[in-house]
């Protein structure tokens, strides 16, 4: 008998600290938010989707060698002074070189910021977007070139055609120079 109270005393004490946590909530402001109409604010430094401007970008593939999943792949063609479309980068400097291929696989991102803290120009940052799901994962590669392939050709052919006279013009100018030996004084 005294068993079957205690039972029946434990059952109305939890069931009343429970109501009391529920009163207690009951008349406060409520935190949850009706997702797609309202939305938290994002931290100022929120790692979300990246977002690269080109016209920053001066193809340094700094952002590809410290991406820890590889999924950035960046190709560069070397800017021919022939070239009838000379650019003046962002800081005021002559390009070097054009960025043919620029991709980000977001499907391999794990959004750890070390390409936007590697990137001298900035070029590369991250938005405070972070809706972005599809359907499949060939969606998830995101190409930012400007350049067209046609435009990628050109300045192909111009680069080998620049090569090609230099190569005539100075045939010497292939052949490495003699390496000078260094000669350590302590050891001599």
């Amino acid at each position: 008998m005294i068993q079957y109270i205690k039972n029946i005393w434990a059952g109305l004490s939890s069931t009343f600290i429970g109501m009391r946590i529920t009163w207690k909530h009951l008349f406060v402001k409520k935190v949850t938010i009706q997702y797609p109409d309202e939305r938290f604010k994002l931290p100022e430094k929120a790692r979300n989707r990246l977002y690269l401007e080109m016209s920053r970008c001066n193809g340094c593939n700094s952002c590809a060698i410290a991406c820890p999943v590889n999924c950035i792949t960046v190709e560069t063609i070397r800017v021919s002074p022939d070239d009838p479309h000379q650019e003046v980068h962002y800081n005021g400097k002559d390009r070097k070189l054009w960025v043919s291929r620029y991709d980000i696989d977001f499907a391999k991102c794990c959004y750890c910021g070390l390409c936007t803290a590697v990137c001298p120009s900035e070029a590369i940052q991250h938005t405070t977007e972070y809706e972005y799901s599809v359907y499949n994962r060939e969606s998830l590669l995101y190409k930012f070139q400007t350049l067209t392939p046609e435009q990628v050709k050109e300045k192909e052919r111009l680069l080998a055609e620049f090569r090609a006279i230099e190569k005539v013009c100075h045939p010497e100018g292939d052949a490495k120079p003699a390496e000078k030996k260094v000669v350590d004084k302590k050891t001599e």
